[in-house]
C-alpha cells in the first residue's frame, strides 16, 4: 500500500506520521475539512489490500495504518521539480550538495556491487524492509505526494533528509553482503530500496 493508492480514495496524499520504527501510520483531514463521512471514508480505506487498519479520530481525522510499508520501495516516485544550487566544494557533511550528491552515488554504487556479489534482482519481498534504518527510509520517501500538491514543498531540507537517512541504512543496513555473509532476499528489497532513493536525489553516479 502506497500514499497515491490511498490517494485514490482520499481524494488527496495523506500525511505520513511518527518514525514508522513500530508501524507505518498515515494521518487524513480530508473528511473533516471537505464535510464527508469519515466512517464511511475510513470504511472504504479498510476495504484496501495492505491496509491494517483506518479509525476516525476526535472530528473526523483518520488514522491509517499499512501493513507491508516496503511497498513504497517498489512504487515509481517520479521527478523532483527541483533544480539544486548547492556548490560542489566543499566534499564534507557541513555541505548539503555533498550530502545529497554522496547519497545518490552511493545508491548506484550498491547496485554496482549487487551484481558483482550475486544480488539477485528478482523476487522482491517489500515485507523484507522492517528494520529501523530502512523504515526510517521508507517514512521520508512517504512524504513526496504530500510535497508534490503543497504551495511550500521544501525540497531542499527534505533531500537533506532523505539523503541522511539513507547514508544511516546504509551504514547499519548494508543493501549488499559483510564479510562472508552470503546474499538473500532482503539485500535484494534493499537494492529496490536503493534505486528508488537513486531516483529521487540528484547526483553523479560517482563521487
Amino acid at each position: 500500500m502506497t500514499p497515491d493508492e490511498l490517494t485514490g480514495v482520499l481524494g488527496e496524499p495523506p500525511a505520513p506520521e511518527g518514525t514508522w520504527e513500530r508501524e507505518a501510520v498515515y494521518v487524513s483531514a480530508v473528511a473533516l475539512r471537505r464535510g464527508l463521512p469519515a466512517e464511511a471514508l475510513a470504511a472504504q480505506v479498510r476495504a484496501l489490500d495492505g491496509v491494517a487498519s483506518a479509525d476516525v479520530q476526535g472530528k473526523g481525522f483518520l488514522r491509517i495504518v499499512v501493513s507491508t510499508p516496503g511497498e513504497l520501495a517498489a512504487a515509481d516516485p517520479g521527478e523532483i521539480p527541483f533544480e539544486p544550487t548547492w556548490p560542489d566544494f566543499p566534499r564534507t557533511w557541513d555541505n548539503p550538495g555533498f550530502v545529497v550528491r554522496y547519497g545518490h552515488a552511493r545508491t548506484c554504487a550498491v547496485r554496482r556491487w549487487a551484481g558483482e556479489l550475486g544480488v539477485s534482482a528478482e523476487e522482491f519481498r517489500p515485507e523484507l524492509l522492517s528494520g529501523a534504518h530502512d523504515r526510517r527510509v521508507l517514512r521520508v520517501l512517504a512524504e513526496l505526494p504530500g510535497r508534490r500538491v503543497s504551495r511550500e514543498p521544501g525540497w531542499e531540507t527534505y533531500l537533506v533528509r532523505l539523503a541522511l537517512a539513507y547514508h544511516d541504512a546504509h551504514e547499519r543496513a548494508p543493501a549488499v553482503p559483510v564479510g562472508d555473509e552470503e546474499p538473500g532476499p532482503v539485500h535484494t528489497a534493499r537494492i529496490r530500496l536503493a534505486e528508488t532513493v537513486g531516483k529521487v536525489l540528484p547526483g553523479p553516479e560517482r563521487l
